[in-house]
């Protein structure tokens, strides 16, 4: 199941992004739309302190849910 990426929408890095010193499961927020198939995304330590930012294409993480999704 995929979902189109928005603002503020939490996402999980599904890729390594060593040049950023991201790995693939970091949680970070979705802080800017940057186009049709771009958006920057915030990663924040547990106190609110952002350690990282990265433009990417929603092929480099998920969108992730905290309650249940319909079906089709």
């Amino acid at each position: 199941m995929s979902s189109t990426p928005k603002l503020l929408d939490v996402v999980a890095l599904t890729v390594d992004l060593p040049d950023r010193r991201l790995v693939r499961g970091q949680v970070g927020t979705i802080v800017e739309v940057l186009g049709d198939d771009a958006f920057e995304l915030e990663f924040s330590d547990d106190e609110g302190r952002t350690y990282a930012t990265a433009a990417l294409r929603p092929r480099h993480f998920m969108v992730l849910h905290h309650r249940p999704v319909k079906v089709a």
